[in-house]
């Protein structure tokens, strides 16, 4: 039982929430295009989005545990990984038969959405799949690589292809509704490894906080901060989006404040975790604000 239960937290239970987030978001780009949903293929979009979140944060705790990475980082409810595996190591190959089951199943589930719907979703299924696989083992050492690739994968792969599956098209609107999010879910990822640069570093990792420091990552945060509420303002102001997406730009506040918190505190921020909880806020309740502000 404890193996098994450790073998569940692998999955990081309480992260799983961005993608129905991010699915929901697609739905509501489709039906505002005035398509209609159809719930078994909506159903398929979700089963392999959520298989493919879980197998990068199992595949990931897995290869963490065994460079030994999990048994230096300092965890805060946000960062540093679940640490199932370090008090139950028995559970270790739970978590990588998990990962390996979730990838076999999103190849069958992505291409049995190829052959009934379009293959345009080949291209975007083959990416995210990269991405899955490799995220910890080689994105890690490319800064910008890594930084983009949460939001490559949530926004661009899990919303836009969604959002491909349910139409057929790709317009340009739902390509830069989406943009919102990839700056987001990008900055989630990023305040989040402030915490873990020292452990990250000396296992091989070369994240943006570790490759320019934290000034300059903090910089970094701030303009993709910036950037994703003036895209909201643009679109709204060429009608992309309706007026009321303006709510959209409530979290704006909570978004400046955890930057002003990476600024002021750097890699000790992690002993702060209310700055790291503003950001998760933000990547989550803006494009749930977003998916309500176009039914």
């Amino acid at each position: 039982m404890e193996q098994v239960k450790a073998a569940f937290m692998t999955m990081r239970p309480p992260f799983l929430l961005l993608t129905p987030i991010c699915i929901g978001l697609a739905a509501s780009m489709a039906m505002d295009h005035g398509y209609g949903i159809n719930v078994l293929v909506l159903s398929l979009i979700f089963s392999c989005a959520l298989l493919a979140h879980i197998a990068v944060n199992t595949l990931n705790e897995y290869l963490d545990f065994q460079s030994g990475l999990d048994l230096v980082t300092k965890r805060t409810p946000f960062s540093g990984g679940s640490g199932a595996l370090v008090a139950t190591p028995s559970a270790a190959n739970w978590a990588r038969n998990i990962a390996i089951t979730c990838i076999v199943l999103i190849v069958l589930i992505g291409g049995y959405l190829c052959v009934t719907r379009t293959w345009l979703l080949l291209p975007l299924g083959l990416i995210g799949l990269a991405v899955v696989i490799q995220y910890t083992r080689t994105l890690n050492t490319l800064p910008w690589l890594c930084f983009i690739s949460p939001g490559v994968g949530f926004s661009l792969i899990i919303t836009l292809g969604s959002f491909l599956a349910l139409t057929y098209t790709i317009t340009l609107d739902a390509l830069l509704i989406t943009g919102i999010t990839f700056f987001q879910i990008n900055n989630l990822l990023l305040l989040n490894q402030f915490p873990d640069t020292e452990a990250d570093a000396a296992h091989g990792r070369n994240t943006l906080p570790i490759h320019y420091g934290a000034t300059i990552a903090s910089v970094i945060l701030l303009v993709s901060t910036l950037s994703s509420f003036a895209l909201i303002a643009v679109l709204i102001q060429f009608k992309f989006l309706p007026l009321n997406a303006y709510w959209a730009l409530v979290t704006m506040p909570l978004a400046i404040v955890s930057c002003i918190g990476a600024f002021i505190y750097g890699f000790e921020i992690g002993k702060r975790p209310a700055y790291l909880a503003c950001n998760v806020i933000v990547a989550l309740i803006t494009p749930t604000i977003l998916a309500f502000s176009l039914l």
